[in-house]
């Protein structure tokens, strides 16, 4: 059985029996039969169908979003929020996926050449529990309305939240087999992969868990996507607003309890404004106000499990060994964590050097512009990075010196349908949303008439 626990409280909130081989089995093989058949529908039929889902989302986004923070403590009003930009993910699918997909005609010595894009057949989720949603519906719409099909293995401690997803689907009306959810450990991912009715798959996850996925997919050759996770930086340099760069960077570091791989988690400030930056920033922390998830005044949750936050705790306390300061927070009780920062932060902490998945940020200072940006390569990640300053042009000119996967100007980095999202390094490759994303899953073919 794979329990569901609220991290609030420690109260099981629901048990789910595991599928046996044989059911895994009929999944796949009503996956594989429903694909003959759904590959053949027009765009205009799956449009109308994920319109159903953008409207079954938002019309119960209340009950979706209050088993999101029962199972992994995000507060309720970032939970509904999650589900919002799920029905919009669904809606520009929607209404772009045709437009997307269209044959590209291309000239050559023929008498006609295009290609064409068509989809693959069954592809495979897996999924991570701190965005039990969105995380699933940025894979989703895309694929479903390439005409491919979708099964999720999702994570054990928000499976309430993935039946819940299959459920949007089956209430929109889509076809039995288009969209299914597999209740089911890590142990079984393996042969999975391996089993000819998947055509590829997808996760975001730890860097473990994507090396064993990517070595699977890859021995049998399957394409994969893998987001990782990041570390990414928040950079405010000299000339930066310091109301406007403090709110948002507030933002980028605790929305979620900061449990978001595209949370900003190294703040690297130009030495003459540091000291007005952190009395801001630390003010302004300082009110985020921790507690019951379900309370609508609440902006910091629990993590959404008790090892989570000791590993946090011991990130922290090992770099204070190594000269770190805390300024705010540290203190830990159970599964939550105070809102954490500590100063005096070098590259060689773990604060600097690994992901910090939780409430606590690392501050760096620099002198010199061309500092900042090695700073910000120096890790092994790269998924994104903010910048803030009023010097466009200069914004401009660094932009091509950041090695990561997305540069933010006077922004968090964030996930936009309409914008490819992914990363460089060891935060995976391969790209989610907008054109890109929905072409990750799809045969490109080639067509070529000849002239006689």
């Amino acid at each position: 059985m794979i329990k569901s626990v609220n991290p609030y409280n420690g109260e099981e909130i629901e048990k789910f029996k595991e599928l046996t081989k044989a059911e895994i089995d009929e999944v796949l093989k009503v996956a594989d039969s429903r694909f003959k058949s759904w590959r053949k529908t027009t765009f205009q039929e799956r449009s109308a169908l994920m319109m159903k889902a953008s409207e079954e989302l938002k019309k119960n986004k209340k009950e979706y979003a209050r088993d999101i923070s029962l199972e992994m403590g995000k507060p309720i009003k970032q939970a509904i929020s999650e589900i919002e930009k799920c029905a919009w993910v669904c809606e520009y699918y929607a209404e772009n996926a045709e437009k997307h997909l269209s044959s590209k005609t291309i000239k050559t010595d023929a008498a006609k050449s295009y290609v064409s894009y068509e989809p693959i057949g069954t592809v495979l989720a897996i999924m991570p529990w701190n965005y039990p949603f969105w995380q699933v519906f940025r894979f989703a719409a895309p694929a479903l309305m390439a005409g491919n099909i979708g099964v999720l293995k999702h994570a054990s401690n928000v499976m309430r939240s993935a039946n819940n997803i299959q459920k949007v689907f089956e209430r929109a009306g889509f076809p039995k087999g288009c969209f299914q959810n597999m209740v089911l450990g890590s142990s079984k991912i393996e042969d999975i992969i391996k089993d000819s009715r998947i055509k590829a798959v997808t996760l975001t996850g730890s860097k473990p868990a994507g090396s064993a996925v990517a070595s699977t997919a890859g021995d049998q050759i399957k394409k994969s996507v893998l987001e990782l996770g990041g570390s990414n930086a928040l950079v405010v340099f000299k000339d930066a607003n310091i109301s406007e760069s403090v709110k948002t960077c507030v933002m980028a570091r605790f929305q979620n309890t900061g449990q978001s791989c595209i949370a900003g988690k190294r703040l690297i400030l130009h030495e003459s404004i540091a000291d007005e930056f952190l009395e801001e920033f630390v003010r302004e922390v300082r009110e985020l106000k921790s507690g019951d998830p379900l309370d609508e005044n609440t902006f910091i949750g629990p993590l959404a499990r008790v090892d989570l936050a000791e590993d946090l705790e011991a990130q922290i306390q090992d770099s204070v060994k190594d000269g770190a300061k805390i300024i705010l927070g540290g203190k830990r009780d159970k599964g939550y964590l105070e809102p954490t920062i500590l100063t005096g932060v070098t590259p060689e902490m773990k604060m600097f050097r690994e992901e910090t998945f939780g409430p606590a940020i690392g501050v760096t200072i620099f002198k010199k512009d061309q500092e900042a940006i090695d700073l910000v390569n120096m890790s092994d990640f790269g998924l994104g990075v903010s910048i803030f300053t009023e010097d466009q042009e200069f914004a401009g000119k660094i932009i091509p010196q950041f090695e990561d996967g997305a540069v933010f100007v006077n922004e968090l980095v964030k996930s936009d349908p309409r914008l490819p999202f992914g990363g460089t390094k060891i935060s995976g490759y391969g790209r989610e949303l907008s054109e890109d994303g929905i072409k990750e899953f799809v045969n490109k073919k080639t067509v070529y008439f000849n002239k006689y």
